[in-house]
């Protein structure tokens, strides 16, 4: 009976002037407390969660709140003839899907409809396209158009997408009246619940169609190719992938048309070696260049630039241009070149090379030491290209 029920605003445990989040925020709670599911054979849970649904389903709804509040129970207990809840689960009417409710906030629970089902008319956003594209190494660091050729869903040209042939059009559905849905009432020890479920009929659609259209099938939609032109921005790396908004499928149900994601490969130089933002070269001279000093043109991204070699340069050694690596992404700000030098160490000399070698290095005041004996093994000083030259 109604006057043996406690207050609402009591059993949730706010005030009468709570608002709707409020309200919803402490039922979740109540919910999260005393489910069954989490408290599996207690019999006192078990009667919390349902008095708190109770009040949750008076208080949520701003007619039967309204009710409540200036008539009590009364104004929505059916026992009263106030047009409440005409019974069932704690006088709960048919229309309360206590699944929806559970599944919105829990994901669904065991026995209480598995949570909230989709609506299959709801407009839906258009599914990703994916595509590739393989550009050069100046392309990925100063960034560049390309046109792309994909294959995309597009709504049917033949039928304007209502997937009913020329001349006739969808019918609303007998079995749920164009709902898409239909109801389900379960007995459980809790009472009748109702849930809802796809409409088997129309697929969920709300709509039947006798006559489908031959070019798509009755399904709206239809595969196209196109071409699409891409902006691609400087300073990408290889296997780095770029999000293009509105060039995919199409929407379902009047939704938004999808993305086309492009995957970018990028081929090697061979010159330049990407390390980040920054860009490395190795770059050879002789061996009288590197003793004796000397101007050199090197290439950089930017085209070739004058740069005058110092003399007594050692192989290996290491010069820095700055602000003429790549791009950064989304920004001005650019990486630096580092040219690495490379003395080529002449072969087949003849025997007039080897004199005059010999005559150079008997003139040297300090002659390098040899090394086969100083304890160290072949090789051991070498690192990689990068670790070496950081």
């Amino acid at each position: 009976m109604a006057e043996n029920k406690r207050d609402y605003y009591e059993v949730l445990g706010v005030s009468k002037t709570a608002s709707e989040d409020e309200i919803k925020k402490a039922y979740r709670k109540l919910a999260k407390q005393y489910h069954p599911d989490l408290n599996p054979g207690d019999k006192e849970a078990e009667a919390k969660f349902k008095e708190a649904n109770e009040a949750y389903e008076v208080l949520s709804d701003s007619q039967k709140k309204a009710r409540y509040d200036q008539y009590g129970h009364a104004g929505v207990d059916p026992n009263f003839g106030a047009g409440g809840f005409g019974g069932g689960f704690g006088g709960f009417g048919g229309d309360f899907d206590l699944g929806d409710i559970l599944g919105s906030m829990f994901g669904g629970f065991g026995g209480f409809g598995g949570g909230r089902q989709q609506n299959p008319n709801a407009p839906r956003k258009g599914t990703t396209v994916q595509a590739n594209v393989t550009i050069s190494f100046e392309e990925a660091a100063k960034g560049c158009k390309k046109k792309i050729n994909i294959t995309r869903i597009d709504t049917c040209s033949e039928c304007s997408g209502t997937g009913a042939a020329k001349g006739t059009t969808a019918e609303t559905c007998k079995t749920c009246g164009g709902r898409g849905q239909v109801n389900v009432q379960q007995r459980t020890p809790f009472g009748v619940m109702s849930t809802s479920k796809p409409c088997s009929a129309c697929g969920g659609k709300g709509k039947t169609i006798s006559s489908p259209c031959q070019k798509c099938r009755g399904t709206g939609f239809e595969s196209k190719p196109a071409t699409v032109e891409v902006e691609i921005p400087a300073g990408i790396d290889d296997r780095q992938a770029l999000n293009v908004r509105g060039k995919g499928n199409a929407g379902v149900n009047g939704g938004p048309v999808g993305d086309l994601r492009i995957n970018v490969n990028v081929r090697p130089h061979p010159f330049f070696e990407r390390d980040g933002f920054d860009v490395w070269c190795d770059f050879t001279v002789t061996y009288a260049q590197a003793a004796l000093g000397d101007t050199l043109y090197i290439p950089t991204l930017d085209g070739k630039v004058k740069y005058e070699l110092p003399a007594g340069t050692q192989p290996g050694e290491v010069f820095r241009f700055r602000n003429r690596g790549i791009q950064q992404l989304g920004s001005r700000g650019r990486g630096d070149q580092f040219v690495r030098i490379i003395v080529d160490v002449p072969k087949n000399l003849s025997q007039k090379q080897k004199d005059l070698l010999r005559q150079f290095n008997d003139s040297l005041p300090n002659k390098p030491k040899n090394n086969i004996d100083d304890g160290k093994t072949v090789g051991e000083e070498k690192k990689s290209f990068f670790d070496r030259f950081k």
